[in-house]
């Protein structure tokens, strides 16, 4: 009997019961086997594998001896808010008040701020397929339903305004979330095409969330804010991607008017503030581009080798690989099980790659990202690798 009533005690909400972020999983597999003594080649996490720009560590060392680093303010430092807020004047032309700027503890902590200021339990939000896990995720976990709206290669694998409103008529949404440069598929929305999406949201009186971390890395064209295009988007970046700080989790929102005091709060309540060392060396990160410029210029070596070298080795068919540092290759023709296809790729060739149906449950079994973020010499080790292990199948 108080067995029984101990496990009641301690079963695990509902809520709690969302899938495991799969790309975590093949890191620690790939970890499993480094300990081992074996070499992978890691292209599994979205990462880059270089550390937080020069300027951000020297910021950080001045203000190490410099007293104490107690709490800041919930809505962040603000001299990275209002240097956030010079950014968007120096990237995209665009005026923004620092006061719009929220910093957040990453992107994700971003979303669930975004997720829980916008949307009540219950509300359908849009997401395109295939689309970053955690998007479905924890809108699941706060008890909204993610309505998940599949793409094609017509539409460069973007949402559409059509298929929004499509999405729209058979039941309402809420809100729409999306991202360009996109994860995992690398593809990235024109203005037209953003402009069009967001007026049919506006139109049909849906939210917008704008997910920019991979701004900055874009190759096909230069990426487009959708602060610029209107004032009701809320906007979510990071300092993990073109910055390279993953690992400081620190990132940041520009959000409507409306919801900065909500946010405030929430921030508040949540998380007190976000670390007051990764505030100051983003603040400094932002003086550092000549050097961030010269690792981007990198992954565009990187992707060269990747488009002229995987068709050779026989992954000759993936979307178009226009920012970020992702590749999104369909391997149907070697099997219909991106999950054994991608285990098998690790334990026999030790080139660690993530799954299609981490980011896509309908049509993830054709496809494995590729994430290029590394070195160039670990590029063209994996193109031979795949190429041998493909060839010995």
């Amino acid at each position: 009997m108080m067995l029984d009533s101990a496990r009641r005690l301690m079963t695990p909400s509902a809520r709690s019961d969302v899938p495991a972020f799969m790309v975590m999983d093949v890191m620690a597999a790939a970890a499993r086997i480094e300990a081992a003594g074996g070499r992978v080649i890691h292209m599994e996490v979205g990462q880059p594998a270089f550390g937080a720009p020069s300027a951000a560590i020297n910021a950080v060392r001045a203000a190490l001896g410099s007293g104490p680093l107690g709490y800041t303010e919930s809505l962040g430092i603000p001299a990275l808010r209002a240097r956030i807020a010079r950014h968007y004047e120096d990237a995209y032309g665009l005026s923004i008040g620092a006061d719009r700027v929220v910093v957040t503890t990453g992107s994700s902590a971003g979303f669930i701020l975004a997720f829980l200021s916008m949307f009540e339990p219950g509300d359908r939000v849009a997401i395109a397929n295939p689309g970053y896990p955690p998007y479905r995720h924890i809108l699941t976990a706060l008890g909204c339903e993610p309505v998940l709206i599949e793409t094609s290669g017509d539409t460069r694998h973007a949402l559409t305004g059509e298929a929004l409103l499509a999405a729209h008529r058979k039941a309402p949404l809420k809100g729409v979330l999306v991202g360009s440069p996109a994860n995992p598929t690398g593809t990235m929305m024109s203005r037209e095409a953003l402009s069009n999406l967001m007026a049919a949201a506006d139109s049909a009186g849906i939210r917008f969330i704008s997910d920019e971390i991979y701004h900055g890395l874009d190759y096909a064209f230069p990426a487009v804010t959708a602060a610029e295009l209107s004032p009701n988007a809320l906007v979510i970046n990071s300092f993990s991607k073109y910055f390279c700080m993953t690992g400081w989790r620190v990132g940041w929102m520009v959000v409507p008017e409306v919801l900065v005091r909500p946010i405030e709060r929430l921030q508040q309540n949540l998380s007190i503030s976000v670390p007051t060392l990764s505030q100051i060396a983003a603040v400094a990160a932002f003086d550092s581009r000549d050097e961030l410029e010269t690792i981007k210029h990198g992954y565009e070596d990187n992707r060269k080798i990747l488009i002229e070298g995987l068709p050779k080795a026989g992954l000759d068919k993936f979307l178009p690989v226009d920012g970020a540092f992702y590749l999104y290759a369909d391997v149907s023709k070697f099997s219909d099980d991106s999950f054994a296809f991608a285990k098998q790729l690790l334990d026999e060739a030790h080139v660690a790659a993530t799954p299609g149906v981490d980011f896509d449950p309908v049509n993830g079994k054709r496809f494995v990202r590729f994430c290029y973020a590394g070195s160039a010499a670990d590029m063209r080790e994996a193109v031979e690798r795949i190429g041998g292990w493909l060839n010995r199948r």
